[in-house]
């Protein structure tokens, strides 16, 4: 089976005020923050409000992220995590299916 080559991808999106305010919420609450701290191995962790939908992998995106989301994934002052599905279910989020949320440690 050949790989289909993907030569532009939109990964905008927009998120309705209501479901943006429960994600960060959920994304802000202390045993998470406490959590995403552990598993990055830094004292303490704060979320930068800064989403991105995950891309797929080409010549202009390699690291399967918008470009300009790259410095943050290259820093070691920050950590990027996979928004869980469970949050995503709960602010009622569907479209996009996947979130990426970025922490400054």
């Amino acid at each position: 089976m050949p790989l289909k080559i993907i030569q532009n991808f939109d990964g905008s999106f927009t998120l309705e005020p209501e479901a943006k305010a429960t994600l960060f919420k959920l994304l802000t609450t202390e045993a998470f923050l406490t959590q995403v701290s552990q598993q990055c191995k830094c004292d303490k962790v704060e979320f930068t409000e800064l989403l991105f939908q995950p891309v797929p992998y080409s010549l202009a995106t390699p690291k399967g992220m918008p470009g300009e989301f790259e410095k943050y994934y290259e820093s070691n002052e920050y950590t990027i995590i996979n928004v869980p599905p469970n949050f995503m279910f709960n602010a009622k989020i569907f479209n996009p299916s996947r979130l990426c949320a970025i922490y400054r440690k």
